[in-house]
């Protein structure tokens, strides 16, 4: 196995004393596109977040392109190419869509500029049409788009999804699979979370299920789809 673009071992995430994460292993590799799955308030957030450097685990180590990251700053992690989608989107909406994305702009840690503003506007036709509203001004789903371009306007290595399609309307939801899959097919590693399994395994290389801080499966889409129990007891169906 290569070396991950993203290794962490032994997580324990706290948030003041309740435990969340309970020693988690999880890791990204070139190419990879995962699926983090669970119930609600399960802790898959929170490994994102801590992924990420917006919270500082109480034990174990976060490694990013081979670096170790463990309680860095969630700008030096973003550097090193690793783009994350907030579940609250976080676009800046005093800025207008031209302005959200070019702020992002920059070449990627091997100097690639794959996913220019051309590029970002072709993905996402709609996004051209709003070029002057403000990031207020946007729907839901257009908000989702753009801090998805947003995001790809940074050429990152690993682009980390949280709740994907929450929330949308299911005709722009499947803009956003859509999306989800154009991404996968241009090579970047993608952790997805969302509550759609059936549209999350279809995408996906391997799948994990959280439940209170704890990884209960780790395997293929086809290893989870031939276990409906596992499904039914964890994810809800």
């Amino acid at each position: 196995m290569t070396t991950a673009l993203i290794q962490a071992t032994g997580l324990h995430t706290y948030y003041g004393q309740s435990h969340i994460l309970r020693g988690v292993d999880f890791h990204v590799g070139r190419g990879e596109t995962i699926g983090l799955m669970g119930r609600n308030g399960m802790g898959k957030s929170t490994l994102l977040k801590t992924l990420m450097g917006l919270v500082k685990p109480r034990e174990g180590r976060v490694q990013v392109m081979g670096r170790d990251m463990t309680g860095r700053a969630p700008y030096e992690i973003a550097q090193l190419g690793v783009a994350y989608v907030p579940e609250g989107r976080g676009i800046f909406g005093n800025l207008s869509v031209v302005e959200n994305l070019k702020m992002a702009a920059r070449p990627g840690t091997r100097g690639q500029r794959d996913w220019t503003y051309d590029r970002v506007l072709d993905t996402f036709p709609r996004l051209s049409e709003r070029l002057s509203h403000g990031g207020q001004q946007l729907s839901g789903g257009e908000q989702q788009m753009l801090t998805i371009g947003r995001a790809l306007m940074t050429n990152p290595d690993v682009l980390i999804l949280d709740e994907a399609t929450e929330g949308l309307a299911p005709l722009i939801a499947r803009e956003i699979w859509r999306i989800c899959g154009l991404i996968r097919e241009s090579g970047i590693s993608t952790v997805i979370v969302d509550k759609n399994w059936k549209h999350v395994t279809q995408l996906t290389n391997r799948n994990l299920i959280l439940v209170k801080g704890e990884i209960v499966f780790s395997g293929t889409s086809d290893e989870l789809l031939s276990q409906p129990q596992l499904l039914a007891q964890h994810l809800g169906v």
